[in-house]
């Protein structure tokens, strides 16, 4: 049985999702989707709470004080890493994010400074101003698209070394996609089973022909490990 798994995150998560795939007996086969670089903000703006929706968008940010709302416990956790001590957590998602913000915070304190990479959290962004929070969106990092589908990521692929692939985002997901299709591999995905982080991510695994698509209980690496045991 093959044991290879396609690793499709950003550096600096995919190595360690590939540390974790290892001491499971699982070869981890790189392949990131996107290529990160931050944006400093020397001077953050006002604000009540500081909103961070991924673990990128924290690492790119010197800690000053300031409450924090993170997504999930992964984002929290490198917050605190950071520097950041006052640090909550939400479930995982956008939804449980804006629902914590409008149990723990009040709109007439001040506007929340959503800190995310260009394009992203424009979801959440709706649901906190639908609850009357004023958002300052400031763009911490950007996500370039990789150039290609890595060599020895290809060969697994078109060798039948690859079980399964990992999928954290839509927009990874996508340009993972794309760069399968770009390197003729889209029927070698046919016996790879794609596990989605979330139900948005399997939506945008549709368009190629994997053995099946499972996703995570809960939008957290734990929980997409959990759907791949052990070899």
């Amino acid at each position: 049985m093959a044991r290879g798994v396609l690793v499709t995150r950003p550096e600096p998560g995919a190595a360690e999702t590939a540390a974790r795939l290892t001491t499971l007996g699982w070869t981890p086969i790189l392949a990131p989707a996107l290529r990160l670089a931050p944006r400093p903000l020397p001077h953050p703006p006002r604000a009540q709470a500081l909103l961070l929706t991924s673990r990128a968008a924290a690492r790119a940010l010197t800690p000053w004080p300031i409450p924090v709302l993170a997504v999930g416990n992964a984002t929290a956790e490198t917050a605190r890493a950071q520097g950041f001590a006052q640090v909550r957590a939400a479930e995982g998602d956008a939804a449980a994010l804006a629902a914590l913000c409008a149990r723990t915070l009040d709109p007439a304190d001040g506007a929340l400074l959503l800190a995310v990479g260009a394009a992203y959290s424009l979801d959440l962004t709706a649901l906190l101003r639908a609850r009357g929070f004023r958002v300052i969106r400031r763009v911490v990092y950007a996500a370039a698209e990789a150039p290609g589908l890595p060599e020895s990521a290809a060969r697994a692929l078109l060798g039948g070394e690859v079980s399964h692939a990992m999928f954290f985002s839509p927009r990874s997901a996508a340009c993972s996609l794309a760069a399968i299709s770009a390197a003729g591999l889209t029927a070698s995905v046919a016996g790879v089973e794609a596990l989605a982080i979330s139900p948005r991510v399997a939506l945008a695994l549709e368009a190629l022909p994997w053995r099946r698509i499972r996703v995570a209980r809960r939008p957290d690496q734990d929980h997409l490990l959990e759907l791949l045991g052990t070899p």
